[in-house]
């Protein structure tokens, strides 16, 4: 089972945490997330100089609706290995993506995810449109927002029903979100369904936004893959 930590920005934090047997570390690119990564100058130093204990590591990549440019500069700077698709993106836009990402990433291959986010009018249909560009979908939480409030791309604590998946029947692999916290283990590990690859955990195992509580993580990580 896949385990990615979403929300990292904190060297010292992302230090800690890549010393668990955590798979996938997630940074996100969009500003008006309260985790957002901040400016190159903040993180790729550490990264840069701390290669070997990041090595296995794979490197995810958060945007919301953002200009192609902008994701191929932060896939080149913080040599991401997935691009994670969290706005409202067509799927013109990802094979759009997937083109530029081929033709400037060479010999390395950086694959798309294409979260959505799930309400109980939500259409397990349309994933069927962005399947031949995408790795893995991701499916997180839709809350209801006033209209005149900003829409939350994810972190929000909150978990969908999940027994709504038994709707997904198509093969590409996704990850589980929304809302998986430290008393969620026996959950997870009882979670079956033939496309689950794995669990992405973020805003309930914080202190504050981007700061995770590591020991709570360790615990939680080492419990479901122990017994996974």
């Amino acid at each position: 089972m896949i385990i990615k930590t979403c929300g990292l920005r904190s060297p010292e934090n992302i230090s800690e945490i890549a010393a668990l047997p955590v798979d996938w570390l997630g940074f996100i690119f969009y500003e008006k997330s309260p985790r957002y990564v901040g400016t190159q100058a903040k993180l790729l130093p550490f990264l840069r100089a701390n290669e070997a204990l990041l090595a296995g590591k794979k490197r995810v990549g958060v945007f919301v609706n953002a200009e192609f440019d902008n994701v191929l500069d932060a896939v080149h700077h913080y040599e991401l290995d997935y691009v994670q698709l969290h706005g409202g993106e067509s799927a013109v836009y990802c094979v759009t993506l997937q083109e530029l990402l081929r033709g400037r990433t060479r010999p390395k291959v950086v694959q798309l995810m294409r979260a959505f986010r799930v309400s109980r009018s939500f259409d397990f249909a349309i994933t069927k449109d962005f399947a031949p560009y995408c790795a893995y979908f991701l499916f997180d939480t839709q809350i209801a927002v006033a209209p005149a409030q900003d829409e939350p791309y994810g972190g929000t604590g909150h978990q969908f029903d999940w027994s709504m998946l038994n709707h997904y029947t198509d093969p590409t692999p996704f990850i589980l979100s929304g809302g998986i916290g430290p008393q969620d283990v026996a959950a997870v590990l009882a979670f079956q369904h033939p496309a689950f690859a794995g669990i992405d955990v973020n805003s309930k195992f914080e202190l504050e936004p981007g700061l995770k509580h590591v020991a709570d993580l360790r615990e939680f990580i080492e419990s479901v893959k122990l017994k996974n």
